[in-house]
């Protein structure tokens, strides 16, 4: 029974260890869409960090990604569409997933 237990746990701290990977690379992919949004509107330096943040922070408002769509679409108006910020956070997960990979090496 201790191999079973064993296999049981591994798959359990895996499963762990996936969703933390998982739910950094949402928020720095809706960081990174902060940052884009934030150049769209004209802002840079510390204002445009702080923006970043608020995308970040939006996201806890409910489950799924919605809310992020919702923030960043209200905020640029008619600069983005809903579905051209979509794309954007489709292309942006990738590459928040391969930051988080490169600093984990």
């Amino acid at each position: 029974m201790t191999t079973f237990n064993d296999r049981e746990a591994a798959f359990e701290n895996k499963y762990a260890h996936d969703e933390e990977m998982l739910f950094k690379a949402v928020a720095r992919r809706n960081k990174l869409l902060g940052l884009w949004a934030a150049e769209l509107m004209g802002k840079s330096g510390e204002e445009a960090t702080e923006y970043a943040k608020s995308v970040v922070l939006a996201d806890f408002e409910e489950a799924g990604h919605e809310d992020v769509v919702r923030k960043v679409s209200a905020d640029l108006g008619d600069k983005a569409d809903d579905a051209t910020i979509r794309a954007k956070m489709d292309e942006l997960i990738v590459v928040a997933k391969g930051q988080i990979m490169t600093e984990l090496d």
